[in-house]
C-alpha cells in the first residue's frame, strides 16, 4: 500500500484490516468496545450504589431495631436505669466521634480541638434541649408507661413538627398532610389511653397512685417529643447557616451534655449499682446486664450512622418512610419477643399513628418539586 492510499484510508477512516470506524462519524468495531466497556462500568457503578444503600437499610433496621431490643431488656432488669442510660450513651458516641475533631499539635502533649463548623454557643442550646429530651424519653418508663405505648409515642412526633414548622420556619401544609397529622394525634392519644390492667398486676399502689404515676409518665413523653420538634428546628436552621455538619452535631452535642452528670450524679450511680447487683445475683451469664449495655451502646451508634448516612444519600421524604417502617417493626418485636401488654384499642392507636405517618410522607412527596427538590438535596449533602 502506497503512502498515499494510507493517508487516504486515514481520512475516510478505514485500515486494512477492515473498517473501525466509519467517515460519517459513527462508531464501528473499536468504539463499540469501548461502549460496551463503558455500559459494563456504569453497570458495576449501580451495583456498587445499590449495594451500598442496602448496607444502610441494614444498619437502620438492624441497628434500630436491636437497639429497641436492648434498651427494653435493659428496662427489664432495672426500670430506675433512665439516667445511667442516658450517661453512658453520650459517653460512647462521644469517645466513637472524638478522634475525627482532635489534633495533637508539635511540641504539645495534650490534644487539641480542630476548628469548629459551628459557634461552639450554637451546639450548647442544642445540648440542653437533647439532654433533656432524652433524660424524659429514658424516665418515662420508670412511671409505668409500658414499652409499646413508649415506642408509639415516639413515633408521633408529626403532630409537634408541624406545629413548629408553622410557628418558626413559616412552613404552610395543604389539606392531606394536616388530616394526616389528625389520624397521628388521634393515634397517639388512643394509645395512651390503651393501658392495659396486666400491667399493673403484682403492684402495691392503688389505682388512684398507679394512674397518677403513668399521667407523669405519658406527661414526660409529651414533653420529649416538644424538645424533639425544637431540636429538629434548630438543628435545620444550623444546617441551613453553616452547611450539613451532622458529624460534628453528634459529637459537640453528646460530649457537651456530659457534665450533666453533675447534677444526676445519685441517679447515675443507683443505676450503675443495680446493674452490678444483678450481675452477681441473678445473672445466668457473668456481668450479663453490662453485656446488655454494651450492645444497647453499640447498636444506639449504629442506628445513629446508618439514620444519617441514609439521610445524606436520599430525599427526607424516603428517609421518613424507612423510620416509619422501622418504628412498626420494633414495636412487633416488642409484643413479640418480649411478650408485653397488647389490645385492639392499642393496635388501633399504632395503626393510626403508622397509617397517619405514611399518608403524610405520600403528601409531601406529592407536592415536592419532584427532581428538583432531589437535585437540591444532593447539592447539600
Amino acid at each position: 500500500m502506497t503512502s498515499a492510499n494510507r493517508r487516504k484510508n486515514r481520512v475516510t477512516g478505514t485500515t486494512k484490516e477492515g473498517q473501525r470506524t466509519a467517515p460519517n462519524g459513527t462508531a464501528g468495531v473499536g468504539s463499540g468496545r469501548l461502549g460496551e466497556k463503558g455500559e459494563k462500568l456504569k453497570t458495576a457503578g449501580h451495583l456498587a450504589t445499590l449495594i451500598d444503600f442496602s448496607s444502610v437499610i441494614s444498619l437502620v433496621l438492624g441497628g434500630c431495631c436491636s437497639n429497641v431490643m436492648t434498651y427494653e431488656k435493659l428496662l427489664l432488669l432495672n426500670p430506675s436505669i433512665g439516667s445511667a442510660l442516658t450517661f453512658s450513651q453520650m459517653l460512647f458516641i462521644s469517645l466513637q466521634t472524638m478522634p475525627s475533631f482532635i489534633t495533637f499539635l508539635p511540641k504539645s502533649f495534650f490534644p487539641a480541638l480542630k476548628p469548629r463548623q459551628v459557634p461552639l454557643n450554637m451546639w450548647a442550646i442544642q445540648v440542653v434541649v437533647l439532654t433533656t429530651g432524652s433524660l424524659l424519653n429514658n424516665w418515662a418508663y420508670a412511671y409505668k408507661v409500658p414499652l409499646t405505648v413508649l415506642i408509639v409515642f415516639r413515633s408521633a412526633g408529626l403532630p409537634v413538627s408541624m406545629l413548629f414548622g408553622f410557628l418558626f420556619s413559616q412552613r404552610r401544609y395543604d389539606w392531606k398532610q394536616i388530616v394526616s397529622v389528625l389520624i397521628v394525634t388521634a393515634g397517639a392519644f388512643l394509645s395512651a389511653l390503651s393501658k392495659t390492667a396486666s400491667s399493673s398486676a403484682g403492684s402495691s399502689l392503688t389505682a388512684a397512685q398507679d394512674f397518677k404515676l403513668y399521667l407523669t409518665g405519658i406527661t414526660m413523653l409529651v414533653g420529649s417529643l416538644l424538645c424533639t420538634g425544637v431540636l429538629g428546628v434548630l438543628q435545620e436552621r444550623t444546617y441551613k447557616t453553616y452547611g450539613p455538619c451532622w458529624k460534628e452535631c453528634l459529637f459537640y452535642t453528646h460530649t457537651l451534655g456530659l457534665p450533666s452528670v453533675v447534677f444526676l450524679g445519685s441517679d447515675v450511680k443507683q443505676g450503675f449499682a443495680a446493674l452490678t447487683a444483678q450481675s452477681y445475683s441473678s445473672s445466668p451469664v457473668p456481668f450479663l446486664p453490662y453485656v446488655v449495655l454494651f450492645a444497647n451502646l453499640c447498636s444506639q451508634y449504629v442506628c445513629v450512622s446508618g439514620v444519617n448516612q441514609l439521610s445524606s444519600r436520599v430525599t427526607s421524604v424516603s428517609t421518613n418512610i424507612v423510620l416509619t417502617v422501622r418504628k412498626a417493626l420494633s414495636l412487633c418485636l416488642s409484643v413479640w419477643w418480649f411478650g408485653n401488654d397488647w389490645n385492639a384499642q392499642l393496635a388501633v392507636g399504632a395503626g393510626m399513628v403508622f397509617t397517619g405517618s405514611l399518608l403524610y410522607t405520600a403528601a409531601t412527596n406529592s407536592s415536592s418539586n419532584g427532581p428538583s427538590s432531589v437535585s437540591k438535596k444532593l447539592k447539600q449533602t
